[in-house]
């Protein structure tokens, strides 16, 4: 599956973006899909992931309440709705999939994604 994120832009601390990622390939509707992003001078962090059948979505504490995940799986896109922005959450944003199976991997690692988009930009200012 090809990933191709967009939405990402400069929003007021307090703001909301919502961020999209469209997926070509029939993998979409069979693969776990997440949000990572990326700090200046950080590593990949997990966001949010949600279950091939949209049923279970986690998401990490920092964002928790503020933001929300879900798929479409007619328009094979993956969204991230963003509200009450903060700007510790300045960061390139990636969506990434699961196109295999299993079980016993961690759903926050980036090596359990084997599919990643090229990242898009959300920057929040205070």
């Amino acid at each position: 599956v090809q990933l191709q994120a967009s939405g990402g832009g400069s929003v007021q601390a307090g703001g909301s973006l919502r961020l999209s990622c469209a997926a070509s390939g029939r993998t979409f509707s069979t693969s776990r899909m997440a949000w990572f992003r990326q700090a200046p001078g950080k590593e990949r962090e997990f966001v949010t992931s949600i279950t091939f059948n949209g049923g279970r979505t986690y998401y990490a504490d920092s964002v928790k309440g503020r933001f929300t995940i879900s798929r479409e799986y007619a328009k094979n896109t993956l969204y991230l709705q963003m509200n009450s922005l903060k700007p510790e959450d300045t960061a390139v944003y990636y969506c990434a999939a699961r196109t295999q199976g299993g079980t016993g991997y961690s759903i926050t690692n980036v090596p359990s994604y084997d599919n990643w988009g090229q990242g898009t930009q959300v920057t929040v200012y205070s």
